[in-house]
């Protein structure tokens, strides 16, 4: 059988067939030699961007290119401000914009901006996730995807992301809007496709699974090919998976990742929250970047071992979380992850759309140049919101009127925005930056 989505990773450049081939080889390196491995890889990434990389170089403040491993716990933790520069700034000698895979992080934790993997490491980012989707027979070239995530609406990006979808066998249901009308709809390609796995953003896949409760409706009595359902990007609550198991009728698999990383943690078959300990190394730290002890809170931070085009070397992703005290370093387990919650935005309309749709909004304002450092976007009332920013110069009214005009193709027209630009912004206890938050009450 011809192998599209394969081919299609291919066809960008990207080496997947090697990429597989690596991965299987990791995967077979004992627990006895693994902490070898992770050492041994280490010290490879931090070598090679201290010799190739003159932004890592000077953040690290040495000229020294032979890094020794007992030197780690006194390497800089990379914060995402210290990324908000040009691109070309921060790539590796060698590499080009054009050579690379170039993405936006989501600014999901408020702090927005570009990143670039080499396509060797990107591939590898690939194989990870096929390995842990088809812990549950999902196998990309052949099961279909109803897929829960933001779609572009403009014209060339809208096309684009289609293009994507149907080369790697997904059905994409836009979020922007998920009043009971649409759900009507997505429920109704349930009822016409065999669908074999969900996939999406938590908050989304959550308000249809509220949605099919209200109807006293088991989706799989509509579509029986229905395997699983992968949430991603929001914290999933106990209630909710509980929620979406009966009436979605399929298990619930959890899913924590970055897109400058790869993925994080992934639910396994014993319902543990399994650490990818094959592409990333992953740490919970103190306050004063001290490893602490296993069933210890502390932040998240992570080194992608694999990606030579861009450094991310003790990486703070802005999460905290713990990891468990059965914890090896092959087969670490995260216990608790602390933050990635999103409200929902109700609009006048009756639309109830995910905060994340402000994602898409905000691409209008992240620029290369980094002008835009932090934002937070609240909800006041029904038509009003305020954006709460922190930058470099202040947005320019033809800014403004662009970010307007995105707000009314993405949301709806006629809600009324106030721009606050700020100093510093406010944050939780923890430190956690909330892109989006609802004064109103709570959406039930």
């Amino acid at each position: 059988m011809f192998n599209l989505f394969h081919f299609s990773l291919k066809l960008s450049g990207f080496p997947i067939a090697k990429a597989q081939v690596d991965f299987e080889e990791i995967l077979k390196v004992s627990e006895e030699d693994y902490p070898h491995y992770i050492e041994k890889r280490k010290l490879e990434i931090v070598n090679y961007h201290l010799k190739n990389n003159p932004f890592y170089r000077n953040l690290v403040g040495q000229e020294q290119v032979d890094f020794a491993i007992s030197e780690w716990n006194n390497l800089p933790v990379l914060t995402k401000k210290n990324l908000q520069k040009p691109l070309k700034e921060r790539l590796s000698h060698g590499y080009s914009e054009k050579s690379v895979f170039v993405n936006k992080t989501s600014g999901s934790s408020g702090d927005p901006f570009i990143f670039a993997k080499d396509k060797a490491a990107h591939a590898m980012t690939w194989a990870s996730i096929i390995h842990r989707f088809g812990w549950y027979a999902v196998d990309f070239n052949n099961s279909y995807q109803a897929r829960f995530y933001g779609i572009p609406l403009d014209f060339v990006g809208y096309q684009k992301e289609r293009l994507k979808d149907f080369l790697s066998k997904r059905y994409r249901f836009p979020i922007f809007d998920l009043s009971d009308g649409v759900l009507d709809g997505v429920l109704k390609h349930f009822k016409t496709k065999k669908v074999d796995y969900i996939n999406g953003y938590t908050s989304s896949i959550v308000l249809f699974g509220k949605y099919l409760q209200t109807r006293n409706i088991i989706l799989t009595d509509f579509c029986p090919t229905l395997k699983v359902c992968m949430v991603t990007s929001e914290m999933l609550f106990d209630e909710d998976k509980v929620l979406l198991e009966k009436h979605l009728g399929i298990p619930v698999v959890n899913e924590y990742g970055a897109s400058e990383l790869d993925l994080i943690a992934f639910q396994n078959k014993k319902d543990e929250w399994q650490v990818n300990s094959e592409t990333l190394f992953v740490e919970i730290l103190d306050e004063n970047n001290q490893a602490v002890p296993y069933g210890t809170e502390g932040k998240v931070v992570i080194t992608s071992l694999y990606n030579k085009a861009h450094p991310f070397i003790r990486y703070e992703i802005g999460d905290i979380g713990i990891l468990d005290v059965k914890s090896t370093v092959k087969l670490p387990i995260l216990k608790k992850l602390i933050g990635r919650t999103s409200d929902v935005a109700l609009l006048p309309s009756g639309k109830k759309a995910p905060g994340l749709t402000f994602y898409y909004v905000t691409k209008s304002i992240i620029e290369d140049d980094g002008n835009v450092k932090e934002f937070v976007v609240r909800q006041t009332k029904l038509d009003t919101f305020e954006i709460d920013y922190v930058s470099s110069e202040a947005l320019t009214p033809e800014q403004i009127l662009e970010i307007e005009k995105a707000i009314a193709t993405y949301l709806e027209p006629g809600l009324h925005f106030t721009y606050n630009r700020m100093t510093v912004l406010k944050r939780t206890a923890r430190g956690k930056l909330k892109q989006f938050q609802s004064d109103l009450p709570p959406l039930r």
